[in-house]
This record gives C-alpha cells, sequence and structure tokens, in this order.
C-alpha cells in the first residue's frame, strides 16, 4: 500500500492560485489504483465469515492439495 508521504505530487493551479488539480506519475497512479481496487475486495468481503487455519487445513489435505 502506497503511503501518501511518498507520493510526490504536482498541483495544477488556476489563475488565482487555486489547487485545481494534481499530476503524479504513472507507477504511483497505478499503486493507488491497486490499492483503492485492494479495498473495495475489502469492503465487499467485510461480512464473510471467518475459517479457522484447522478447517483451511483439513479442506486442503482433503482436496489433496497438501
Amino acid at each position: 500500500m502506497i503511503n501518501s508521504e511518498d507520493l510526490t505530487v504536482n498541483y495544477i493551479t488556476n489563475e488565482a492560485g487555486d489547487k485545481t488539480g494534481v499530476i503524479l506519475s504513472i507507477t504511483q497512479f497505478e499503486e493507488l489504483l491497486e490499492d483503492l481496487a485492494d479495498l473495495a475486495t475489502i469492503a465487499e468481503r467485510s461480512n464473510e465469515s471467518a475459517t479457522s487455519h484447522e478447517d483451511v487445513v483439513a479442506e486442503l489435505k482433503r482436496d489433496d492439495l497438501i
């Protein structure tokens, strides 16, 4: 996850000097999009029940994956 302190941001301003936009590197922009997608996934799964470690191991063994 990208830290906001690590962003290199250039601001676009209007004639009055008010900030109207930002310029980010493509790399930083893509990292922010990835973080946003991760957060959306977390939000979607927030109501899912947890599965114990023991149950996961048992299922993997049953499926011959371990």
